[in-house]
């Protein structure tokens, strides 16, 4: 953050969140999903069972974030009402922290589904669906999470910027 010439307030600006820091997160949870199974078989004799509520716990906040990107969208850009820089700022962070996790939960619960793909395993199938649901939340969390980060921009010709 700058200074301004009038020495009044700081001014800044975040660059928008990176594709390729998401591809990265997602990259990282896809390898860890993966080891996941063979690892927690041998060293416990049995893996994780994803219950339905792991998923479901993505899909809210993805459906939390939305609504949250939906209002921001309205007020700013609809409205052309101006948030606090408090509120902007932590909308940014509450953004920018879940595309990343949403990314390495989607990833890692994707590497998990993948994992049991031509399994014998009594319970292979379970693990599959519900692993690839929760893949498909993480997914959701991500994109809302970018949806939230795009309503808080504001245009560079603004003459109060967030």
């Amino acid at each position: 953050m700058t200074q301004d010439p009038g020495g009044d307030a700081p001014q800044g600006s975040l660059r928008p969140t990176p594709p390729a820091a998401v591809a990265a997160w997602a990259v990282v949870g896809l390898a860890l999903g993966w080891l996941l199974h063979p690892l927690s078989e041998r060293l416990s004799g049995t893996a994780p069972v994803v219950s339905w509520a792991q998923p479901l716990a993505l899909i809210l906040v993805a459906a939390i974030l939305g609504g949250t990107a939906h209002a921001t969208w309205r007020s700013v850009h609809v409205r052309r009402e101006r948030l606090e820089a408090q509120q902007a700022v932590n909308r940014l962070v509450l953004a920018r922290a879940c595309a990343y996790v949403g990314a390495l939960a989607g990833g890692g619960y994707l590497g998990y589904a993948l994992s049991w793909i031509g399994s014998e395993s009594e319970l292979a199938d379970q693990r599959l669906v519900r692993s690839a649901v929760a893949a498909i939340g993480g997914l959701a969390m991500v994109l809302t999470a970018l949806l939230l980060e795009r309503a808080c921009r504001v245009r560079a010709d603004d003459d109060d910027p967030i």
